[in-house]
């Protein structure tokens, strides 16, 4: 006999518990054998043990594939603009090690994301440090302040040319306060904290994008692990 995926809508053997296409837990009823009236969820337990996350294995995991994710993602790395890709693959093979492991060999996607997220605050946190460290040393120990701040003046100036454009299409007036605003905005952004403060904010939304793609990765890895290693029940 068989029944239909709620999820899916792909046909389900009835003894089974999980849908052979998508991974979802179907609900299986058998007869309890005092009685045979009592409906046993044969799939309650193992879907309770895949969403537990047994944290030891996992931070080693995560570990393992954190530091070469966070280095990659770093401002060291010439390929740091694929930050978001090497921290989703990073997190979804973080997970593959974690499952491998483990019996039985599957697990929740919350649980996948959960061992993501780990895997992209470890990575994140690295990424985070290491492009600090390098501006530091490249402003005090290499002594090249002088073209760093030349190079945002470029960057700055660019962006208020852009500004200045946009605020001539607008009315006299408006024009005006647009052009005094700009002016206000440009010297905060050329003083040092002005600069600083804006590093530290690119750093920090670049981290949040990171540990958002982790998660992803993470659950990712965990839905496609689900069709290969459910439990059999």
């Amino acid at each position: 006999m068989e029944i239909t995926c709620k999820r899916c809508h792909q046909a389900v053997l009835a003894e089974n518990c999980f849908c052979p296409t998508c991974g979802l837990p179907q609900l299986v009823y058998a007869p309890d054998s005092a009685n045979g009236q009592v409906p046993a969820e044969r799939w309650t337990e193992a879907v309770r043990d895949a969403s537990m996350v047994d944290w030891k294995p996992a931070m080693r995991a995560a570990l393992l594939l954190a530091v070469p994710a966070g280095l990659l993602s770093s401002g060291l790395s010439p390929v740091g603009f694929f930050g978001l890709f090497w921290m989703a693959a990073a997190a979804a093979w973080a997970v593959a090690i974690y499952v491998r492991a483990q019996a039985p060999t599957w697990i929740t996607t919350g649980a996948g994301a959960r061992i993501g997220l780990v895997t992209g605050l470890l990575a994140a946190w690295l990424a985070f440090s290491i492009s600090g460290s390098v501006l530091f040393v490249e402003r005090f120990v290499l002594h090249q302040s002088s073209q760093i701040d030349a190079e945002w003046k470029s960057r700055v100036e660019l962006s208020q040319q852009m500004t200045q454009n946009w605020a001539s299409e607008l009315e006299p007036s408006d024009a005006a306060e647009a052009l005094a605003l700009r002016s206000q905005v440009q010297a905060w952004m050329l003083s040092p904290w002005g600069h600083a403060g804006i590093e530290v904010f690119s750093l920090t939304f670049n981290s949040v994008f990171l540990l958002f793609f982790a998660a992803a990765g993470g659950a990712l890895g965990a839905r496609l692990l689900a069709r290969t290693g459910r439990p059999q029940v």
